[in-house]
Order: C-alpha cells, then sequence, then structure tokens
C-alpha cells in the first residue's frame, strides 16, 4: 500500500541533531521509500492531509515490563524492596498466562495513543506479549526475564522458555529477542555467567537491572564485594550488546565500564524518582560517550506509560540536579527518546529517525492544540509541552494501526473489561469512591 503523508512538518535528521522541514513523505509497504518527492513508480493509495501536523519518528520505549500494567497504582509510596517482594512479587505469583495478555493490550494501546512505536519488554509469561504484539501492529523487542542459582532447573527452565518464544515468533519481522537476566540480586555470580555464556553462543544481546538502589549496592557489595556493574562485567554479561536499566547508583569506574563496554543505559526517570531510588548522573553518562536512552519502566512503578512524560521529566530533573539549564537539552532528550534507543535495541538501521530506506514506523501529532500553540520551537515543545495527548495517527511497519485517535488494530472496550475482571480476581480493585 502507497501512503503519503503531504504538506506536513518532519522531524528529520541533520547531521547529529534534528531539524524540522515542510515536506511531504511517501511510504510503500512497510519503508519510507520517498521524502520530498516520489520515487518512480510509486502507486499512490492513500494521502494523509500533513497540514497542521507534526511528524516525528515513533517514540521507543527501552525499558519495560508490559503485563504489570493491570498493576497501575496497587504499590505505591514504598521503598523498593518493599515495593518488589512484598507487593509486586505476590501478585506476579497469582497471574495466569491471560492476566499477561490483556496487560500487555492494555500497555500497547497507552503507548500506541502516546506515540511510542517500539518497545523493550522484560516478561514472565511467554507467547503473551508476544501474541499482543503480533496482533496490535506493535513493534517489540522482548526478553523473558531470567532468574536463578547455578545450574538449577529453575534458571534453566526459564532459559529454555526463551528460547521457545523465540522460535515460535520467527515469523514476525516486528519482533526481536534479547536474554533478560533480572538482577544481580535475583541471579547469582553462577547463573550470571551461564546466562552471558548462553547470550555469546546465540549472537543474542543482553538486557539487566543494574545498580537501581541503595540496598542492591549494598547487598551486592556484601555478597561479592563489587558493585552490581562491576560484577556485570567480570560474569561477561557485558561481552554481547548489553543494555543496562536505571543506573542510578553509580561510580566513576561504573561509567568508564558503561562506556568500555558500550553498553547502552536506559534511564527511568519517573519510576526511579517514584521508588526514591534518586536520579541517574545522565550528564556525566552523556559526556563520557555512554549512549543513554529512554524507559517508562513498568506502570506498576511509574505509573503511565507515556513517553512524553518520561521525556518532560528527563529534559528537567537533571537540570535542576545539575543547577545548568544547558543540561539535557531538548534535542539531546529526543534523540535519547528515539534513535539512541534504536542503537541500544540494534536496530538503528531500521527505525529512529525519519529517512528513506527506514521502516515507517511514525507518530503524526496534530498542531492545533493549545499546547504546541504557538509553534515557536517544536522540538523544544515535544519535551518541555507535549503531553502525548496531541498523537492523532501512528503507522507502525507501514500500517495504519491509529487514525484520528482511533486504534484499529485492537479493541479497546474489550481490553478494558478484561482488565477489570483480572484486577476483581485477583482482588486489586480498591476503590477510593
Amino acid at each position: 500500500m502507497g501512503i503519503v503523508i503531504k504538506d506536513a512538518l518532519v522531524v528529520v535528521p541533520k547531521g547529529k541533531e534534528d531539524v524540522i522541514e515542510k515536506t511531504s513523505l511517501y511510504l510503500e509497504k512497510d519503508r519510507i521509500v520517498g521524502i520530498g518527492e516520489a520515487p518512480e513508480g510509486f502507486q499512490e493509495d492513500k494521502v494523509i492531509d500533513g497540514t497542521d501536523k507534526l511528524v516525528i519518528p515513533g517514540l521507543i520505549n527501552c525499558h519495560t515490563h508490559s503485563y504489570m500494567s493491570f498493576m497501575r497504582n496497587v504499590a505505591d509510596d514504598l521503598s523498593f524492596m518493599d515495593w518488589l517482594f512484598g507487593t509486586i512479587d505476590p501478585i506476579e505469583q497469582k497471574m495466569m498466562d491471560e492476566d499477561a495478555y490483556w496487560g500487555a493490550n492494555l500497555a500497547i494501546i497507552e503507548m500506541m495513543k502516546s506515540g511510542t512505536t517500539c518497545f523493550n519488554d522484560m516478561q514472565m509469561n511467554i507467547h503473551q506479549t508476544t501474541r499482543a504484539v503480533k496482533e496490535s501492529g506493535m513493534r517489540a523487542v522482548i526478553c523473558r526475564g531470567l532468574v536463578g542459582s547455578g545450574n538449577d532447573e529453575a534458571g534453566q527452565m526459564r532459559l529454555r522458555q526463551a528460547y521457545a518464544e523465540k522460535d515460535a515468533a520467527s515469523d514476525c519481522d516486528r519482533l526481536t529477542f534479547l536474554l533478560g537476566p533480572h538482577a544481580p540480586y535475583t541471579c547469582d555470580e553462577e547463573y550470571l555467567k551461564i546466562v552471558a555464556a548462553e547470550a555469546k553462543k546465540n549472537k543474542m544481546g543482553i538486557h539487566v537491572h543494574l545498580s537501581e538502589s541503595v540496598s542492591e549496592i549494598e547487598q551486592i557489595q556484601e555478597k561479592y564485594g563489587c558493585t552490581p556493574i562491576e560484577l556485570a562485567e567480570r560474569t561477561g554479561l557485558f561481552d554481547v550488546p548489553a543494555i543496562a536499566a536505571h543506573c542510578v547508583q553509580v561510580t566513576e569506574k561504573d561509567i568508564n565500564i558503561l562506556k568500555a563496554h558500550q553498553v547502552s543505559v536506559v534511564t527511568n526517570p519517573a519510576s526511579n524518582m517514584k521508588l526514591g531510588n534518586g536520579f541517574a548522573p545522565i550528564a556525566e553518562m552523556l559526556e563520557k560517550g555512554v549512549n543513554v536512552c529512554l524507559g517508562t519502566d513498568g506502570a506498576a512503578s511509574n505509573n503511565c506509560l507515556n513517553m512524553f512524560h518520561e521525556l518532560s521529566l528527563l529534559t528537567l530533573i537533571h537540570k535542576g540536579v545539575g543547577k545548568t539549564p544547558q543540561c539535557v537539552s531538548a534535542k539531546e532528550g529526543f534523540r535519547i527518546a528515539t534513535i539512541n534507543g534504536a542503537k541500544a535495541l540494534g536496530l538503528e538501521k531500521e527505525v529512529g529517525s525519519i529517512e528513506v530506506g527506514k521502516k515507517a514506523d511514525l507518530a503524526i501529532l496534530d498542531l492545533n492544540v493549545p499546547s504546541l500553540t504557538p509553534r515557536n520551537n517544536l522540538i523544544a515543545g515535544l519535551s518541555y509541552s507535549a503531553n502525548g495527548s496531541e498523537v492523532d495517527t501512528v503507522i507502525i511497519n507501514g500500517q495504519i494501526t491509529m487514525e484520528h485517535r482511533k486504534l484499529l488494530t485492537i479493541d479497546e472496550e474489550l481490553v478494558y473489561k478484561k482488565i477489570d475482571d483480572i484486577i476483581v480476581r485477583m482482588g486489586l480493585d480498591k476503590k477510593t469512591y
């Protein structure tokens, strides 16, 4: 199908920066085939009027747990370990596979409606998130969360599940896979070495939580005599392309290790603040040349999956922490939320920017809204005034998945009903009205 987005404002890369140009985009099948001019032989099947619209590359959520969306607002104002082991883990133990499927659908609805076209997910109920991704038209990178002690059967079983899910989804080019050792406090040193060896053998990347909380730092220091990042390095997790979520409590040596191994760091400002874990030293990481990308974490700790909210926090809190308004500029923030995320996921040749030959993963924003009026500096506006409700239309892999705010691939009302059923069954419906 040939789609033309005609006479729109479009964010396009120019060197190391992004600029806005008034132009037309030509999409064919799953690709961007022309900017400004249609390629020879282009067949125009649908025209989208770009008047008063801004086209951006779809946002990339580099760390989340989509199944957790039904846990929104059920574990608030708790310390990290109380939140995780006192509240969330018991809920997870009661989950059925179908709960994860509907949770993933709810997450995809929220992400798609706020301009996210790709997410990097750590989950625990295999085939459920991938099923939701296939049906919805979303793009995703998936890892089955791995927990283990040495060569124990439970850890090996989770590895087998990770491979089974990857094999079962080989028919969908919108899905790719990583190995996901959960964290150094749920995987011992021997198991981390096993996962690292598996990743190297199978040419897969790693997605892991690292250095999220003070309690984690203290626990790993006492047990292993090093930081979590030092432990990850010595177990071989960084011998393959790795994505480290959080990295809040880090030393200068940790940052140097991350840079030396070209580890991508996913900062999750809302979750890190809400759980009282602090602020990752993003300015220092950027200065060292670490590839920083952006994530929301799960809705159990954020409590939303809106990347515009996260982008706003990213570009504001570090100015306050660093006491300098030049810290993490709007232009830097936008790249962190797009092309940096694509690099982290190994997808930079496919997504993350609007260029001929790349996948047609786009969000079209309505500019006739108060938050983006006047149109003085729209890239700044994406960080400082947009809230996600401006997203009018979403295209993923060349398919229109949302048009004029209406989702075309998901039955929203059915998802909401199923989520209500889940929280009633699990006793989570603590309404305050």
